[in-house]
């Protein structure tokens, strides 16, 4: 996958790779979808972007990994803060947003409608 001068940009594409929960792949393995990056002329790695649905549930587990305990254990001001940050991220346009983040913060569906409406009426 790797020519000489490659594993520093690879290395250094990898954490975005990683927090958007995409993969990394051969250029030769691209399908039509996928992202291929070019270094210095040439193509270095493809990258896989996931579905928008693993996609939040890649963003709820890395915010619970940034908080340091399950985002249900979090006051209410912290799951409001929680669901002001993926409203901006566009959690909330994936089919099924609202229940996901909902379960992830152990709050009704009302609950994460009305920490929305919060931030619209304030």
């Amino acid at each position: 996958m790797t020519g000489t001068g490659d594993e520093p940009f690879i290395a250094a594409v990898k954490p975005l790779v990683d927090a958007m929960g995409g993969e990394i792949l051969p250029p030769d393995e691209a399908g039509p979808e996928d992202v291929v990056l070019s270094w210095e002329g040439a193509d270095v790695v493809a990258v896989r972007l996931p579905q928008l649905a693993d996609s939040l549930d890649h963003i709820l587990a890395a915010m619970e990994r940034r908080k340091g305990k399950p985002l249900a254990d979090l006051d209410r001001k912290a799951k409001q803060e929680v669901v002001r940050i993926l409203e901006a991220r566009g959690a909330f346009s994936v089919r099924h947003g609202v229940e996901t983040v909902a379960s992830a913060l152990g709050v009704s569906r009302f609950t994460v409608y009305n920490y929305l409406n919060r931030e619209k009426g304030a």
